[in-house]
C-alpha cells in the first residue's frame, strides 16, 4: 500500500493533491499494531515538547530494542539526537529509518539538513533530489535544491 501511496505523490500535480496522500502515508508510518510501540512514541514527542531530551532518548531507545524494524522508530531517534546536538547520532538513525524506509521523506530531509549544516553539500544535494522525487511539494525542497544545485555545480552562463 505504501508503494502504491508513494507513486501517487510522486506524480501529483500540486501541493494541494499531496495533502491526503502525505497523510495517509504518514498513518501508515505510525501504525505498529503495538499498543505499548505507541505509547512509547507518543510519550518520546512529549518529552521532546517538554525539552526532557534524555528522557525522550531513553524512551526512543526502548522503542527501537523492541521493534528494530519499525523506520519510524528510528526516524524519532533521529529527531531526538539532532535535537541533543548529536548530528552523527541523527545521520545514524536517519540511514536505518531509510533501509527499512528508503521513501521516508521526513528521514530524506533530516539526511539532507544534517549533511548541509555539515558541509557535505554533495551529499546533501543527492538527499534533496531523492526527497523531491518521492515528495515533489515538500516544503522548502525546491528552493533548498535549487540552492544547493548552485553551490555544488556553479551557476550557468
Amino acid at each position: 500500500m505504501l508503494d502504491d501511496l508513494y507513486a501517487h505523490l510522486a506524480a501529483v500535480g500540486t501541493a494541494d493533491e499531496a495533502v491526503p496522500l502525505v497523510a495517509a502515508i504518514e498513518r501508515l508510518w505510525l501504525y505498529t499494531g503495538s499498543d505499548t510501540i505507541d505509547v512509547l512514541m507518543e510519550r518520546v514527542l512529549k518529552a521532546v515538547a517538554e525539552q526532557k531530551l534524555e528522557l525522550a532518548e531513553k524512551l526512543a531507545d526502548t522503542v527501537i530494542e523492541l521493534a528494530p524494524g519499525y523506520a519510524e522508530g528510528w526516524n524519532r531517534r533521529a529527531l531526538v539526537a539532532y535535537l541533543r546536538d548529536d548530528p552523527e547520532g541523527a545521520l545514524n538513525a536517519l540511514r536505518q529509518a531509510l533501509a527499512l524506509e528508503p521513501n521516508h521523506f521526513k528521514a530524506l530531509d533530516g539526511v539532507a539538513q544534517v549533511m548541509r549544516q555539515s558541509g557535505e553539500r554533495k551529499a546533501a544535494l543527492r538527499a534533496y533530489q531523492k526527497l523531491m522525487d518521492v515528495h515533489p511539494f515538500w516544503d522548502g525542497g525546491a528552493e533548498a535544491l535549487e540552492t544547493l544545485k548552485r553551490e555544488v555545480e556553479g551557476q550557468g552562463i
